[in-house]
């Protein structure tokens, strides 16, 4: 793993706020299934949901599925280069409600493709789940039933997502910017 020149910025999402939310989340999408979320399969999103599901699956009372995906969009940078699937949807998916977990939505390509892969493995229903909504007109436009935040177009990292394998450890959400400098960095 190769060093990086940018370091943590202004909190976006405090780590108090997250954990606020999740159970507010957890009841939305338990109440989007009629009450009952026995045999959903929850679907985090490798790496950058790790953290995020893990909490949100502590909220459910109901026994879940969990099964995870790992797709990639970005390279060693801090734009997308658009989804890329690893290892395949996996088989416990067929004839169930699926939720898809995953980190930010901002390109929306990650979630449109997510979505098409696991309902054409045979899904009953896909839902989808973000931790973070950036405010771009692309991203608002990519249907998604349960965002934890709204955040600005700023670069973020913490609470799961990273730049380059660092930062996922962070406990709150925060813009990152070049090390020594007070400017945070956009998309």
């Amino acid at each position: 793993m190769k060093e990086t020149n940018l370091e943590p910025g202004e909190v976006v999402v405090a780590r108090q706020d997250i954990a606020r939310r999740l159970p507010l989340l957890a009841a939305e999408i338990t109440a989007s299934l009629g009450g009952n979320v026995d045999g959903l399969v929850i679907m985090p999103v490798l790496t950058g949901a790790l953290v995020f599901a893990a909490d949100l699956i502590r909220c459910f009372p109901q026994r879940l599925r969990i099964d995870l995906i790992t797709a990639r969009s970005y390279g060693a940078g801090t734009h997308s280069q658009g989804p890329k699937l690893e290892g395949g949807v996996p088989e416990g998916v067929k004839g169930r409600h699926v939720l898809i977990v995953d980190d930010i939505l901002d390109s929306g390509r990650t979630v449109k493709f997510l979505r098409k892969s696991v309902q054409d493995s045979g899904a009953l229903s896909v839902r989808t789940c973000v931790l973070l909504r950036k405010q771009l007109p692309e991203a608002l436009a990519t249907p998604c039933e349960f965002v934890g935040f709204e955040v600005p177009d700023l670069f973020v990292a913490g609470y799961g997502l990273d730049c380059d394998g660092w930062f996922r450890n962070l406990p709150d959400v925060v813009c990152l910017r070049p090390r020594g400098e007070t400017k945070n960095l956009v998309r």
